[in-house]
């Protein structure tokens, strides 16, 4: 897959989401395999970008190329602004937020909220497109409500505006996160459309998305609740959809490694304080599915230090791992 003159390979995706597609958690992905990981969303607020919260999320030094950066806002001129602000920075691709169904970013009328206003979408796309030299991507709904599924109107509104690729998550506003995605609305813009197009939504096993891309004829793909405590998600999908095979389950000892990384990334990028707090949710999500998850999650979120934090994830590990040896070890019964 093709976006401007950036070759995304494999054609997956990490889809940007607010409070986990920091940098670490993007750095991460991408060693894993993930073709592309934009950006959590970042304002078009010139007032907010020098705060630290906004500092940080516009840091991409060291970040392989492409670097896909999300803008969100409302008014055309500071979604302008922001995008040439970002490229400035050291974006290679700017990415508008028009999927976004969080309430707070609604009420500001941002989001997924702009899908009411097709005028607006066309006025904000052509600004955004106009202000800077690198491929704009934009990312919608299927629509506001179920009876207001407009996104072939507005996926035709983005290829007439210069919109480089589109991703479409396969559910409403009204929907949030709740129900299940749809991929029909997806397959008829792609049927439509010329640019490239990402179906995003509940692709979370190599089958699904081999599903989904038969059934879109979608360019790419986009991972996002999926990828929470399993990175690892974009290389088991890309070895599936390039082979036919499985790959193994990665052995708690590279599971061990994977999450220690992580935690190093987020104390170093964040601060020791700010990181360990920050490190929580990673440690819930990579936890969720294992042994004695809610006693380690009781024991290791008390942790205020990043090596305490760190030292308790390596004991609870090892003692997984040591479960796992003796369980291997013990001699079967076999019938007489």
């Amino acid at each position: 897959m093709r976006i401007g003159p950036y070759t995304i390979e494999p054609n997956l995706g990490l889809a940007p989401m607010a409070g986990v597609t920091d940098k670490p958690f993007r750095l991460l992905c991408k060693r894993l395999g993930a073709g592309l990981a934009t950006t959590e969303m970042t304002t078009s607020d010139p007032s907010l970008w020098h705060t630290k919260k906004s500092r940080s999320r516009m840091d991409h030094a060291g970040e392989p190329e492409p670097i896909s950066v999300q803008i969100a806002g409302t008014v055309p001129e500071r979604m302008a602004e922001a995008a040439a602000h970002n490229v400035a920075l050291g974006a290679d691709l700017i990415d508008i937020n028009m999927g976004c169904p969080a309430k707070k970013v609604c009420k500001a009328w941002a989001g997924s909220a702009l899908m009411q206003d097709e005028a607006l979408v066309e006025r904000i796309l052509l600004a955004v497109v106009a202000a800077v030299d690198v491929p704009v991507t934009l990312k919608i709904r299927t629509g506001w409500a179920p009876d207001r599924k407009n996104a072939p109107t507005i996926a035709r509104i983005a290829e007439q505006t210069g919109i480089a690729a589109l991703a479409i998550h396969g559910r409403t506003r009204d929907q949030k996160y709740t129900g299940q995605a749809e991929y029909d609305t997806i397959a008829k813009i792609k049927q439509d459309l010329s640019i490239p197009i990402l179906a995003n939504g509940d692709i979370d096993t190599p089958e699904k998305a081999k599903a989904v891309l038969e059934h879109t004829k979608a360019d790419g793909l986009l991972i996002g609740r999926a990828a929470q405590g399993r990175p690892w998600i974009f290389r088991e999908i890309a070895h599936y959809l390039a082979t036919g095979e499985q790959l193994p389950e990665p052995s708690l000892t590279e599971v061990r490694d994977i999450l220690i990384e992580h935690l190093d990334a987020l104390h170093r990028f964040y601060g020791e304080t700010a990181g360990v707090r920050i490190a929580r949710k990673h440690l819930g999500w990579y936890a969720k599915d294992r042994p004695e998850n809610a006693s380690f999650r009781a024991v290791v979120n008390k942790a205020e230090s990043a090596s305490e934090q760190i030292d308790l994830t390596w004991g609870y590990f090892e003692g997984l791992i040591q479960l796992q040896a003796e369980s291997a070890s013990r001699p079967t019964l076999s019938a007489a």
